[in-house]
């Protein structure tokens, strides 16, 4: 069967899309929303979003952890923000490869943010077969698109919560 390499998710949050961006292009807070994310360490001394930024990610599933070297590769602000992830590694990210894409698209809609997450399978080398048998392990039965399904919508749902939340005065 072959591979699903993209999967999708959006959400309407009550909030400018410039604010919304603000938040999601630091990868030092995806943590606070991501299911796997806990946080990330900025590589260099430049900070806040820009293309280039280096950043470590530091993820966790059951008891399994492990840090991810990425790459910031779309910073618009108000509009896009991507990254990809090069490098895995269980305490530094030493195993260099392509594994995939993340992207964030802000869009104004009456007076709300759409965001969209995407995220994009870049192990393109592997054959079908050795990705959903490893994926079926590492996610203890899905495949990474099916999984990453579920983490978009938990990391959608989750932002727009504490940006609602966060936005209001009561």
């Amino acid at each position: 069967m072959p591979r699903t390499m993209s999967v999708s998710d959006t959400v309407l949050i009550r909030a400018e899309p410039s604010a919304v961006y603000e938040q999601v292009s630091d990868p030092t807070a995806m943590g606070r929303w991501s299911p796997e994310n806990r946080g990330a360490r900025v590589l260099g001394g430049r900070r806040g979003a820009h293309v280039g930024m280096v950043f470590e990610g530091r993820n966790k599933r059951g008891s399994f952890r492990w840090t991810t070297r990425c790459t910031v590769t779309a910073a618009e602000p108000g509009r896009r923000f991507a990254f990809r992830v090069h490098a895995i590694g269980v305490r530094r990210p030493r195993l260099p490869g392509a594994i995939a894409n993340w992207e964030y698209r802000f869009e104004q809609v009456d007076g709300c943010t759409l965001v969209t997450e995407t995220w994009t399978d870049n192990r393109r080398a592997w054959p079908d077969v050795v990705a959903n048998a490893f994926d079926r392990v590492a996610t203890r039965g899905h495949t990474f698109a099916e999984f990453q399904r579920g983490n978009i919508r938990t990391t959608l749902e989750r932002l727009k919560k504490a940006l609602e939340q966060g936005g209001q005065d009561d």
